[in-house]
């Protein structure tokens, strides 16, 4: 089926499972037992939900937490692209839940997705090889529904505070159907320049102030947008424009303008 768009491949089977460590976790252990999907894993409460860094947070009942498994079709060089096709896909659910568009909703890369300044869902994609070798991804999603888990130094919220209603059931249908959309929009990286421009439309502000935590360390610049493979564009203060493929990114706030005096 190497020639099928992967959103016209069957659709995944769905388990629920009740308090566990976390969905990516049981993903992990199942393509070790030699699943290889397609298949949601939705969890009811996590006890070690996982994000990037190593971050771990107990995740309660009532929101949506939740993995598929599935086997991507890409080079392991363009797995980090389903961190983008995810934040896509998630960022469309949260729309079919509100029944429309949702003031200040947008994308924050590689792996958020904020309302305003604060964080209301949440995407962590892994991969490994299966049994045979073949490539196998998780991608991880986490949506706060009813309440908003504390996270160290940022901002949280959730779908409720802003008048939407929905049950973890009608989330999962909802991602689902984006995710088979976006995923054969995808098409195991031949169409990424699609998945970039869907990304853009949805993500942040050109020009905008960000701070990136990347191996060489804490770097600041204005966002210059996503290069072809959806890497992170910066220009740093001495005006080099500077590319990264992993990180963790934070909005800085905007410095208040410098008063003058006359007279």
């Amino acid at each position: 089926m190497d020639d099928v768009p992967l959103g016209a491949m069957p659709p995944a089977a769905v388990i629920v499972l009740g308090h566990i460590d976390s969905t990516n976790s049981e993903a992990m252990r199942r393509i070790i037992s030699g699943e290889t999907g397609p298949l949601w894993i939705r969890a009811e409460a996590q006890s070690r939900g996982r994000g990037r860094s190593g971050r771990s947070w107990t995740s309660e009942p009532g929101n949506l937490y939740a993995t598929l498994l599935f086997a991507p079709g890409c080079a392991q060089s363009e797995v980090h692209q389903l961190s983008l096709v995810t934040g896509v896909a998630v960022l469309d659910a949260v729309r079919a839940l509100a029944g429309g568009s949702v003031a200040g909703l947008r994308l924050k890369w590689p792996n958020d997705v904020l309302i305003g300044a604060a964080k209301v869902a949440g995407i962590l994609a892994e991969s490994t090889a299966g049994r045979d070798g073949a490539l196998l991804a998780a991608a991880g999603v986490g949506i706060n529904l009813a309440h908003a888990p504390a996270d160290a130094g940022r901002g949280t919220t959730h779908l409720a505070e802003h008048g939407i209603s929905a049950d973890p059931a009608t989330a999962l249908d909802q991602l689902d159907k984006a995710m088979r959309q976006w995923l054969g929009t995808w098409n195991r990286g031949h169409g990424v320049g699609a998945i970039r421009g869907a990304w853009l439309e949805r993500g942040g502000c050109g020009g905008e102030m960000l701070a990136i935590n990347a191996s060489e360390g804490r770097v600041e610049g204005r966002f210059a947008g996503l290069d072809v493979d959806g890497s992170l564009l910066l220009t740093d203060a001495g005006g080099r424009a500077r590319r990264f493929l992993f990180g963790d990114v934070s909005v800085m706030a905007a410095r208040p303008a410098r008063e003058t005096t006359h007279g």
